[in-house]
C-alpha cells in the first residue's frame, strides 16, 4: 500500500465510480467485476496512474445516465487485479480515506472526476483506531447481530467475529451486510469508529423490530 500519510498525499482529482449498495470503508477490501466500457477505460487510465478510485453512491434526482452524486465517498487504491478472457477485470479495491466530493470537473474521459476533498476525515489515514467498545456496548451489538442475522437465515464465524479487532469487525459487518443505499451512506458518513460501531448497532436494532422477513441474502 502507498504510504498515504496525510491528506495532501492523496491526489485532489480522482474518477469516480457511482454505484449504490457497495460501501467502502479505509482499511477494508471491495472485490467489484468490472465491465462496463467506460469504466474499463477508468481502470486502464487508473492503472497507468496512482490506482485510486473513488467509491461513491448517488443521491435522488438528476438524469438517470448521469446521477447527482452523494456529498461523501470513500478513495480507494487497487490492490488486486486480474482480467477475463471475455475482457472483464476483476479487482479489489483497499480503502483508504473518505472524501467530500467537491466540484465535478467538465472532462472529456467517458467516466466521471471529481475535486476530492479530505481534511474532514484526516483522520482514515491514522495507523490504528484503537476505539475500545464498553463490555455492556457490545453485550448489545452481539444481541442484535444475532437477531439481525437470524431474522434473514445468515451466518457467520462466530469465534472469528470474537477475535476480530473492533474496526475490523465493524467496518466488513456495514460493508458486507445487505443494508440499503441510504443506511450504507450513513455508516460511511459515520464520524468515527465510535460512531459507526453505535450506527451499526443502532441499525441492526432497528431491522428486528421490523415485521416480516428478507431471507435469502447471504454475507459478501
Amino acid at each position: 500500500m502507498a504510504p498515504y500519510r496525510r491528506a495532501a498525499d492523496l491526489p485532489q482529482v480522482i474518477p469516480v465510480f457511482p454505484l449504490d449498495g457497495a460501501l467502502l470503508l479505509p482499511g477494508g477490501d471491495l472485490p467489484l467485476q468490472i465491465f462496463e466500457p467506460r469504466y474499463l477505460n477508468m481502470i486502464d487510465d487508473v492503472m497507468a496512474g496512482d490506482r485510486i478510485v473513488g467509491m461513491i453512491q448517488t443521491k435522488p434526482g438528476g438524469d438517470r445516465t448521469r446521477p447527482i452524486l452523494a456529498d461523501v465517498g470513500c478513495a480507494g487504491r487497487i490492490t488486486s487485479y486480474a482480467e477475463t478472457s471475455d475482457g472483464r477485470y476483476l479487482i479489489t479495491l483497499t480503502g483508504i480515506c473518505r472524501f467530500e466530493a467537491g466540484a465535478e470537473l467538465n472532462l472529456k474521459t467517458p467516466y466521471r472526476q471529481v475535486r476530492a476533498v479530505y481534511d474532514r476525515f484526516e483522520a482514515d489515514l491514522a495507523e490504528d483506531e484503537a476505539t475500545q467498545a464498553e463490555e455492556s456496548a457490545r453485550k448489545r451489538f452481539a444481541t442484535a447481530l444475532k437477531r439481525y442475522l437470524n431474522r434473514r437465515e445468515l451466518d457467520i464465524d462466530w469465534e472469528t467475529a470474537a477475535a476480530a479487532p473492533l474496526e475490523a469487525l465493524v467496518n466488513s459487518l456495514s460493508m458486507g451486510l445487505p443494508f440499503d443505499p441510504a443506511e450504507k451512506q450513513a455508516l460511511l458518513e459515520a464520524p468515527d469508529l465510535s460512531g459507526r460501531f453505535d450506527a451499526l448497532t443502532t441499525l441492526l436494532e432497528i431491522d428486528a423490530l421490523e415485521d416480516g422477513d428478507d431471507g435469502g441474502h447471504s454475507v459478501q
